[in-house]
């Protein structure tokens, strides 16, 4: 038994935290370098050559690579990032409005479907529907509401 065993108390406090410290440090290090090869791609204002040289410079020289980045060109990183984010953001709320704006066309189409399923059963009359067709026409029935497709007129 040569081996020699390391117990908790062999290895101090100022240690771990020294261990800890450089652990958090190399995380934010890969952190860092993935946000710079991020930004390399994301820049419009840069043509694919200086893209491929900065690519390049950041990969086979790390350190100094993103260190030289940021330094000349990190002012402008926060802003791209930002004017993603915003165009990100732009791009969902117009989906939104998109899908809302079908769904409400849909939903009257739908509505003015069902209207003629239950007209034909006979649970209506032929002027309850025309009321209830001219209410969804309108806007003024359910199908532009809260979303249900339940009216006292003619849900029954």
């Amino acid at each position: 038994m040569s081996a020699q065993t390391y117990l908790a108390y062999d290895y101090p406090m100022l240690s771990v935290f020294w261990s800890m410290l450089l652990f958090f440090l190399w995380i934010m290090w890969f952190v860092l370098l993935f946000r710079v090869v991020v930004d390399i791609f994301r820049d419009d204002a840069m043509n694919g050559w200086a893209k491929a040289g900065w690519l390049v410079f950041t990969i086979a020289l790390p350190f100094l690579g993103v260190l030289v980045y940021v330094i000349a060109r990190g002012k402008n990183m926060g802003r791209r990032e930002m004017a993603q984010a915003r165009a990100q953001q732009d791009a969902f709320d117009a989906h939104i409005r998109a899908a809302v704006a079908d769904q409400g066309q849909r939903s009257s189409v739908e509505e003015l479907a069902r209207l003629s399923e239950i007209r034909a059963r006979g649970d209506i009359t032929d002027e309850e529907f025309s009321r209830a067709k001219e209410l969804v026409l309108t806007g003024h029935g359910p199908a532009t509401g809260s979303g249900t497709t339940a009216s006292p007129t003619y849900g029954r």
